[in-house]
């Protein structure tokens, strides 16, 4: 009588399984080809030398793009703010000069220092400082993002600072910086709730910042708009999801420097029998409808601000600004 022989050979096959896939990854392991999961590994963003050429692709692409007024060309390296800001000032520039900016200057970056974080998760990101032919002394500060590896590199956030105004940052041993969460609550302001800390402080003001010309400063610059025969209002919102994600680098004294985005609308209303000044051309290639009485400007704004621990006052240190588009009445 023949016995049953199956389960044994299951097992049999079983361990022949397991024995082979020891192997492989054994395999594996010993050739270097280790698959790392970016969403729970703790690693660099990237590396210096993909870095380096990741703002050089960008610079490439934004003076083509620049040179023929033609935002196609540089879309795949910007985003968010930045990406909002370009698309328009190039839409207005094409609107204007078909055949392209005939004042083109070739932006060149030079000694570029690369801020990188050891994180995980996505996006994986990383701040570029360079000096530059454009901007006078200031140092441009450029930060680039990613959602996946798949993607190119795009600028998000663009700041022009005084080189004394960019903050030591904190390093490991390797140099590699430190990502604060957006949910930190050891700042003076979460980075996350950054944004709309500052639209509420431009409405209303408050004690959460400190004085300077881009708190309160601005404030005083807007309650001067209006002026007789001419009314101004200003509405603010934070933008604080997806490419207009606030990012943040620890300090070296332990506080961060956070890059942020806020958009705001700026409504200009004429007296009865009047009008609303006739705006520049850029403005006017960006308006729609007929502009009789108000004119309403769309304006997208990323800043960078360094937020102490907490207990301190917010620095409002760069703030970039670009009209996205107008409404008239």
């Amino acid at each position: 009588m023949s016995r049953d022989r199956g389960p044994r050979r299951l097992r049999r096959l079983d361990r022949r399984v397991l024995i082979a896939a020891s192997v492989t990854a054994l395999s594996l392991t010993a050739s270097g080809c280790v698959v790392v999961h970016g969403e729970r590994e703790v690693l660099p963003a990237t590396t210096r030398a993909e870095a380096a050429t990741a703002l050089q692709q960008f610079t490439t692409a934004y003076n083509a793009a620049d040179k023929a007024y033609d935002s196609s060309l540089d879309a795949a390296h910007v985003t968010g703010a930045l990406g909002d800001i370009d698309a328009a000032r190039l839409k207005a520039g094409h609107a204007n000069s078909p055949s392209g900016n005939a004042s083109h200057t070739p932006l060149e970056l030079t000694d570029a220092k690369f801020t990188i974080p050891k994180k995980a998760g996505w996006p994986r990101w990383f701040v570029a400082d360079a000096a530059a032919n454009k901007g006078g002394s200031a140092r441009w500060l450029l930060v680039f993002t990613r959602n996946e590896l798949g993607e190119p590199w795009q600028v998000a956030y663009l700041t022009l600072l005084a080189p004394t105004a960019v903050p030591k940052f904190k390093t490991d041993k390797d140099g590699w910086a430190e990502a604060v969460p957006a949910n930190s609550a050891e700042l003076a302001v979460a980075p996350g709730e950054l944004s709309e800390h500052y639209a509420t402080y431009l409405k209303s003001g408050g004690s959460e910042f400190a004085d300077g010309a881009h708190t309160s400063g601005w404030r005083a610059d807007r309650e001067k708009a209006t002026k007789p025969g001419l009314a101004v209002q200003f509405l603010d919102q934070p933008l604080t999801s997806g490419d207009y994600a606030p990012l943040a680098l620890r300090t070296a004294d332990g506080g961060a420097l956070v890059f942020f985005t806020t958009r705001y609308y700026q409504k200009e209303t004429a007296a009865a029998g009047t009008s609303v000044p006739t705006q520049n051309k850029d403005v006017q290639a960006l308006t729609t409808g007929e502009v009789q009485q108000t004119l309403t400007l769309q304006l997208v704004s990323n800043e960078v601000a360094l937020d102490p621990k907490r207990g301190g006052k917010v620095s409002v240190l760069g703030r970039i600004e670009g009209l996205t588009s107008a409404q008239g009445g």
